[in-house]
């Protein structure tokens, strides 16, 4: 049970890495954690499994997904996280906006969360965007999160009330995947119940070749852990 006079806080909670860790951080901080997550009309729905996972092992006050649809189907698409399109494998990540961009979705994520932290009465909302490891994403620099919480304080009856302002949280903004990692591991996080690839084999194995899994792996390396990932075994990784 939470106490009374402690502080509330949205997490966005993709089911990913980066997202579990900010949660843990979040948690660390002293924050009651209320984890949202969106069946958004991506390929799979392995992610909102590990999510409800990652939401129950670091005890979310709660864990609520909320269902849009971003594909094409929904009117919307051109992503290959949502799409008929091919998820770009073994490419360099340091350049370009890739096919696994979903048009303006952490715009659209922040927007419902906001929303979210307003009816729970929270100030403080998390997201687990990187800028250094951010793989060419233009919704994930801080100049996007810097406007977001602007608007967030002039859009909102919280904000125009001025009794606490909102903060957009993204702890994990500065880090290497190989920091996040190694801080999670201090805050306890389990990262074999989390899922980071664009596109699992049958089974939910990794498929080892995808950006995601890629940085995930090389993170993993760099900071000397064990990777939990279990990848198919006909798509190892070939490196």
């Amino acid at each position: 049970m939470t106490q009374t006079n402690q502080k509330h806080a949205v997490v966005l909670l993709s089911g990913g890495l980066d997202s579990a860790t900010s949660l843990a951080i979040a948690r660390d901080m002293g924050f009651a954690c209320h984890a949202l997550s969106f069946d958004y009309g991506q390929r799979h729905g392995i992610e909102l499994a590990a999510a409800a996972a990652v939401a129950s092992a670091m005890g979310a006050v709660e864990h609520r997904v909320v269902k849009i649809d971003l594909s094409a189907a929904g009117g919307f698409g051109h992503s290959a996280l949502t799409d008929d399109i091919d998820v770009p494998m073994d490419r360099d990540v340091s350049h370009g906006i890739p096919e696994t961009y979903v048009p303006a979705r952490n715009t659209i994520f922040l927007s419902i969360a906001l929303g979210f932290a307003e009816v729970v009465g929270a100030c403080d909302i998390f997201i687990g965007v990187n800028a250094v490891d951010y793989s060419g994403y233009p919704d994930c620099r801080p100049e996007f999160i810097e406007a977001f919480e602007t608007l967030a304080n002039l859009a909102t009856a919280a904000g125009v009330a001025g009794a606490a302002p909102f903060v957009i949280h993204t702890p994990l903004a500065g880090m290497t995947k190989a920091e996040i990692i190694a801080r999670g591991c201090e805050l306890g996080v389990d990262y074999s119940l989390t899922h980071s690839c664009y596109c699992p084999a049958r089974g939910a194995a990794a498929c080892g070749h995808c950006d995601s899994c890629r940085l995930r792996a090389a993170g993993f390396a760099a900071a000397a852990v064990a990777d939990p990932t279990r990848y198919a075994t006909a798509r190892r990784r070939r490196e």
